[in-house]
């Protein structure tokens, strides 16, 4: 079985008993943290994929880390993925957890890259954008990528709305490559 299946199922069996505990908020903000912690610590990403480092000290290096900042829940759940030996799949866990919550709160996850950040004003341009897209509630996520030049990129769900200059200027080499014009001589 996939990485990505597992994942999925050890998300949906956390998002059950959430909704059963009427934890959901909590365990979320858990996992939130629990993702910024894992992108920004590089050790703690090596560790969790290590296969040298045994299950009794990885239990005990994520106990250090996470008890007392994050739920009971949320740390059982750790400790039992873990004991599983699937302390690498964490970060799939996680973002395939964060994931099923938005599904199940029918919001859908809408992603903007700039140019450069977005004011105010701008972002609620595209929010308003996202919103008539995906045709419902979003949560915008904004990148930034000087490469763009200007304008951004809307991606929502299977759905994207370009207007990068970039992405112009890349049309139109296109269009003067295939041009067949010959001057005369």
């Amino acid at each position: 079985m996939s990485g990505i299946r597992i994942a999925s199922r050890y998300a949906k069996s956390l998002l059950d008993l959430c909704i059963e505990r009427g934890q959901l908020d909590v365990v979320k903000i858990d996992m939130e943290m629990i993702d910024r912690a894992i992108e920004g610590n590089r050790d703690l990403r090596v560790m969790l994929a290590s296969p040298v480092i045994n299950t009794d000290a990885k239990v005990d290096i994520l106990s250090r880390i996470f008890k007392g900042n994050v739920s009971d829940v949320t740390m059982s759940f750790v400790v039992l993925l873990t004991n599983k030996g699937r302390e690498k799949l964490l970060p799939e866990v996680v973002d395939s957890f964060l994931s099923q919550v938005m599904t199940h709160r029918g919001i859908t996850s809408a992603e903007v890259t700039s140019a450069i950040a977005l004011d105010a004003s701008s972002r609620q341009k595209v929010l308003d954008s996202a919103i008539k897209l995906a045709g419902g509630p979003v949560e915008l996520i904004e990148k930034v990528d000087a490469s763009l030049i200007g304008g951004f990129i809307l991606k929502v769900g299977d759905k994207q709305l370009d207007s990068a200059i970039s992405s112009r200027i890349k049309a139109l080499k296109r269009e003067f490559s295939e041009n067949p014009y010959i001057p005369e001589l």
